[in-house]
C-alpha cells in the first residue's frame, strides 16, 4: 500500500510540474512592406537588418523608389508605412485612403553638391545663389566669374555646366529646391519648391534616386548634381561646402545636420518642419529630417503593434547606427514627440 501511495504521489508532482510550466508559442512570423526616400534607403536598409537579428520572426522591406512614389503607395494602402524627405501637402493628407497620416521624424541628413570638374579634385565652395543661378540656368559655365570669386586659387576650365536632376518625385528635390527658394528669389518664382519642378536650365539630364544621379555625375565631365551625403561618400565624389546663413562656408557633416537642428524652435504639432537655411555658424544649410509616414488607424493589429515596435525601436537604440552611415541621430526632444506620435496609433 505504501508503494501504491507513493507512485500515486509521484505521479500527481510530477502532473503538477507540467502544468505550472508555461507553454511558449512560436513567435508569430509578421513582414511589414514600405517604400520611398532614396535619400534615407542605406539607413532603413541598416535598420531593417539589425531589427531582424533582433527579431527573426520580422521582416522589415523597403524599397526606395522616390519619396512621391511612397506617399503614393501608402496613400493607396499598397504598403504598410512610407517614408519621405518631402512633408506631405494638405491635399495629399486629405487624399489618403486610410484616415489620418502622422509624420514619425527617423533621422535627419544632408544633401549636398556634387560635381564632376575635369582638373579640380579638391572641394569648391558655393553659395545658395550661385547654386540657385546654376540650377535655374543663368550660369552656364564652370569659370564664370561667380564661381570663381567663390574659388580664389582654383583652376576652373571654361566648359559647359550639365544639370543633374532627378527624374523622380524625389524627397531629395524638395528639400534641395526649397532650400534654393529660400536663398534666391528669383528661383523661388521659377522653378520652385517641389518634389518635380520643372528646371530651367538649358543643359540638363534627369536620373531616377539619389543613386542614378551619383552615378551620372561620377561618369559624366563637366556636370553638377545633388545626392544626400552618403552617396557621394560611397561613391568618393566630389562634393563641395555651401555657405550658410551665418556666412561660413560648412561641409555637410552629422555636427552640422545636428547644429542645424539645434536652432529650430517650437516644432509643429504635426512635426512637419523644415530645418534648411538654418541659423549658426556651425549649421549645414541643406539639413533636413526624414519622416516614416504612418496610419493612424491600422487596419491590422498585429501589423500595426509590430511597425510601432519596429519605429520605438528606430528612434531610440537604432539612432545609434545613423553615424556610421553619415547621418545625424535625432535630438532627444524629437524623439519624445515621435514617442507620442507611436503611442497614438490604434488598431481599427
Amino acid at each position: 500500500m505504501n508503494h501504491l501511495f507513493r507512485a500515486v504521489l509521484a505521479m500527481c508532482v510530477a502532473l503538477s510540474i507540467v502544468s505550472a510550466t508555461p507553454v511558449v508559442a512560436d513567435a508569430q512570423e509578421v513582414s511589414l512592406t514600405g517604400s520611398g526616400s532614396s535619400f534615407v534607403d542605406p539607413f532603413m536598409q541598416k535598420l531593417a537588418s539589425e531589427y531582424h537579428k533582433l527579431h527573426p520572426e520580422i521582416k522589415i522591406n523597403y524599397t526606395a523608389k522616390g519619396s512621391g512614389t511612397g506617399i503614393k503607395e501608402l496613400s493607396d494602402k499598397t504598403t504598410d508605412y512610407g517614408a519621405s524627405d518631402a512633408p506631405m501637402t494638405e491635399a495629399q493628407l486629405k487624399g489618403a485612403a486610410g484616415g489620418p497620416i502622422m509624420h514619425v521624424p527617423l533621422v535627419m541628413g544632408a544633401v549636398v553638391p556634387i560635381y564632376n570638374v575635369p582638373g579640380v579634385n579638391q572641394p569648391l565652395a558655393f553659395s545658395g545663389p550661385v547654386l540657385a543661378d546654376i540650377f535655374r540656368g543663368k550660369i552656364t559655365a564652370w569659370n564664370d566669374p561667380a564661381i570663381v570669386k567663390l574659388n580664389p586659387g582654383v583652376k576652373l576650365p571654361d566648359a559647359d555646366i550639365t544639370v543633374v536632376h532627378r527624374a523622380d518625385s524625389s524627397g531629395t528635390t524638395y528639400v534641395f529646391s526649397e532650400y534654393l527658394s529660400k536663398v534666391s528669389a528669383e528661383f523661388a518664382k521659377a522653378p520652385g519648391t517641389g518634389t518635380a519642378p520643372s528646371w530651367p536650365a538649358e543643359n540638363k539630364t534627369g536620373e531616377k534616386g539619389n543613386a542614378g544621379v551619383a552615378a551620372r555625375v561620377q561618369k559624366t565631365p563637366g556636370t553638377i548634381g545633388y545626392v544626400e551625403l552618403i552617396y557621394a561618400l560611397s561613391n568618393k565624389i566630389p562634393y563641395g561646402s555651401v555657405i550658410n546663413a551665418a556666412g561660413k562656408p560648412v561641409m555637410a557633416s552629422m555636427e552640422g545636420v545636428s547644429a542645424a537642428a539645434a536652432g529650430m524652435k517650437n516644432p509643429p504639432a504635426d512635426l512637419r518642419m523644415s530645418i534648411t537655411n538654418a541659423e549658426g555658424d556651425a549649421a549645414y544649410p541643406i539639413s533636413a529630417f526624414v519622416y516614416v509616414l504612418v496610419y493612424q488607424n491600422q487596419a491590422d493589429a498585429t501589423k500595426g503593434k509590430t511597425l510601432v515596435d519596429f519605429l520605438k525601436w528606430a528612434i531610440t537604440d537604432g539612432q545609434r547606427l545613423a553615424p556610421e552611415l553619415h547621418y545625424a541621430a535625432l535630438p532627444e526632444p524629437i524623439v519624445k514627440l515621435d514617442q507620442a506620435k507611436l503611442d497614438a496609433v490604434v488598431a481599427k
